[in-house]
């Protein structure tokens, strides 16, 4: 009920500002004045921004407003999740949990600001694939649907190193078999950000696949770190040094059994 409560309290204080809202967000996609729908070359192509039916700006106002509510309100309901999830954890996941919390939100926010600063390049490409003497018009509420993807898959592509090292302090993979990965990861990035902004300009993809490896390398590196102190302290452990195939020892000496205490009657 706080989650849902504080949800609707921002998304009622949004909706006296979505226009506000609607001018910040379609402010990459480039649009013109109907006398000037066709540039002289691709560069200067640009569209119609266009609204479709008279019920399309009052949808439009409550999917913004929704919208903002659910990222303005989200420490809230994020913390009530946290909150409901807490009990059933021990101290030290406690801290892991928040720690990983501290750094994935920052990183999912670093990427929406990329996807925000990728969008004009990627609106300006695909309306210059326009014919010759046509005019594009450009429905706001497919641009937002594109724009809110974008946004999704950039911020969830930043949260790859905090993946990477919740699995390696989890035990699912260590920084050796991590750094051997790296020909196909700095490929795999490379793909994902040359489909993730369909532009002609190389600057571009390397903008976005640069600080992508760069984070993997950091996670690599974190990853490093945490397997030379689990070394450190599991060398006096029983078995310490042996590989995942290996059995470990088992001590198989005999011990008498005490006799057994007799019951009151």
């Amino acid at each position: 009920m706080k989650a849902v409560g504080a949800l609707l309290l921002v998304t009622v204080v949004a909706a006296f500002f979505y226009k506000d809202l609607i001018g910040f967000l379609i402010d990459p996609l480039p649009g013109c004045a109907p006398g000037g729908l066709v540039g002289e070359n691709d560069a200067e192509r640009c569209g119609v921004i266009s609204l479709n039916g008279l019920l399309s700006p009052f949808s439009l106002a409550l999917k913004v407003a929704i919208t903002a509510g659910v990222v303005a309100a989200s420490p809230v309901w994020l913390y009530q999740l946290w909150a409901f999830v807490a009990p059933a954890l021990h101290r030290s996941e406690k801290k892991y949990t928040l720690v990983f919390l501290g750094a994935g939100i920052p990183l999912f926010l670093l990427g929406a600001a990329v996807a925000y600063r990728v969008l004009p390049t990627t609106a300006r490409v695909l309306i210059a694939f326009t014919p010759d003497g046509a005019t594009n018009l450009l429905p706001v509420d497919d641009f937002l649907n594109l724009a809110t993807r974008m946004v999704v898959v950039f911020g969830l592509s930043f949260e790859l190193p905090v993946f990477l090292v919740l699995l390696n302090f989890a035990g699912a993979i260590s920084a050796r078999r991590m750094i051997g990965w790296w020909r196909g990861m700095f490929l795999s990035i490379t793909a994902f950000a040359a489909l993730a902004t369909p532009s002609t300009d190389p600057l571009s993809m390397v903008l976005l696949a640069a600080p992508i490896c760069v984070l993997y390398l950091s996670a690599c590196a974190v990853a490093w770190c945490n397997d030379r102190r689990r070394r450190r302290t599991g060398d006096g452990e029983p078995g310490a040094g042996l590989r995942d195939t290996e059995a470990s020892p088992l001590d198989l000496t005999p011990v008498p059994v005490a006799a057994p205490d007799r019951i009151a009657e």
